[in-house]
């Protein structure tokens, strides 16, 4: 959520702003915005005005009694009780107004970093750099579920009856690949200096909103019937509704946290054949990470945030590369963004396994996580948060990557530990 006074005083850098995200039926709401800013600004004025004239008509009385003019009090009484009325008037006018700001900011987009590149969606992203060198095998790869059904490592259709579409039973040394991934990743973020933690996997509805926009929450969230709560899409937004309504002392930042957690999704929409199996589902686990720091430090823990995860990717041997999102693919609360992408032997190309986003004081301001200096200035935290590996997505990579020309999989060596020493997974 933008600042109302960057907004009052910038007006046009933020047209420009929403045009740059192709959202140009929210342009309108600038100027709706600035003239109930005004408004707003004018009943303050005035109830001030009516509350100082109170003040000083009450003052009055008592002299007016002390002289033995009941009549004057009396008339002078009478004002006072007019402006009390004028007062709750407009003190009821002036919630509603504040509303009205509040649910039209929460609709104009954050301000986009100078770097981010124009464009309408996805298809407009553009390739920053390439770790490892793709390989094609010169053997036929398997669709990822037939690779795990040759373990005898996944059951859709139990899950199909059980839950419905987008869900899975992983079984036996496939259900243990998940986890060993899962820990490792973990370690590997402890490894780097980030404090574990296991949050809450509901969050209620003034995080929701504190985290993302309308359109995510709508797209994304399962809610709790008959309770304030809704399942997290993912363990940032605990993570980031874990500092509402703090203040944090600069000298305790930046917090750097990585986090596990299932996560709930949607996933509205049909999807193709790619997009099958246990690429896009309704539930899944995912290692985290989330930094609250101060504004100058954010673009430095960016660069180190989607780093972690390329270095992640290329410990297990799985090539990678980064693609800078473009303005049309950016939530509406990011400033910047970069999505990690793993190769796809099968499919010959990348398909995104995680992505890193800078949100600035976006966040922060809607949860109110402020932040006092050494000399008592207050000021909004920067946000920011990244997929460190998102399991049994990750593991389409990982299959495909490590799968040998006899069936089997090779575990490369982070991982044997997890998985009991194993080099191989092997059909029995």
């Amino acid at each position: 959520m933008l600042d109302i006074k960057f907004l009052r005083e910038n007006p046009e850098i933020v047209k420009q702003n929403i045009r740059n995200k192709f959202q140009d039926k929210k342009l309108p709401l600038v100027d709706e915005v600035i003239e109930l800013d005004a408004e707003n600004r004018s009943i303050k004025q005035e109830v001030e005005a009516l509350r100082a004239d109170r003040n000083k008509f009450s003052k009055q009385i008592g002299g007016l009694m002390a002289k033995g003019d009941k009549e004057g009090a009396e008339k002078m009484k009478a004002e006072v009780a007019k402006n009390s009325d004028r007062i709750d008037e407009l003190t009821e006018k002036e919630r509603d107004v504040e509303e009205r700001i509040k649910k039209i900011m929460m609709t104009i987009p954050n301000i986009i970093d100078p770097s981010v590149p124009i464009g309408k969606d996805d298809s407009e992203n553009v390739e920053v750099e390439k770790f490892g060198e793709p390989v094609v095998p010169d053997f036929e790869i398997p669709y990822h579920t037939d690779i795990m059904e040759s373990f005898n490592g996944i059951d859709l259709d139990s899950a199909r009856k059980v839950a419905g579409n987008g869900f899975y039973y992983l079984m036996g040394d496939i259900a243990r690949l998940h986890s060993a991934v899962i820990a490792y990743a973990r370690d590997f973020m402890i490894n780097r200096g980030f404090t574990y933690c296991v949050p809450p996997f509901m969050i209620r509805s003034d995080v929701v909103t504190g985290v993302m926009s309308f359109d995510e929450m709508d797209a994304m969230m399962y809610k709790i019937e008959g309770e304030d709560l809704y399942l997290i899409g993912t363990s940032e937004h605990s993570m980031i509704g874990k500092f509402i309504d703090t203040v944090n002392k600069e000298a305790d930042l930046p917090y750097t946290l990585t986090s596990y957690s299932p996560c709930f999704r949607k996933e509205k929409g049909a999807h193709g054949i790619e997009e099958r199996g246990v690429y896009r589902i309704h539930q899944f686990e995912k290692q985290e990470m989330i930094v609250v720091c101060k504004p100058e430090d954010s673009k430095m823990w960016f660069d180190k945030l989607w780093q972690n995860t390329v270095d992640l990717f290329r410990s297990m041997d799985i090539p990678v590369r980064t693609l800078e999102c473009c303005s049309g693919d950016l939530a509406d609360l990011k400033v910047k963004s970069v999505d990690v992408e793993a190769w796809s032997p099968r499919q010959k190309k990348y398909f995104e396994v995680g992505s890193c986003s800078n949100l600035g004081d976006a966040q922060a301001r809607r949860l109110r996580i402020r932040v006092v200096g050494e000399n008592g200035e207050r000021y909004f935290a920067h946000t920011l948060n990244n997929t460190v590996v998102a399991p049994p997505r990750m593991l389409i990579a990982f299959l495909e990557n490590n799968l040998q020309a006899d069936g089997s999989v090779r575990i490369p060596e982070v991982l044997r530990p997890y998985m009991g020493g194993q080099e191989f997974l092997k059909k029995y």
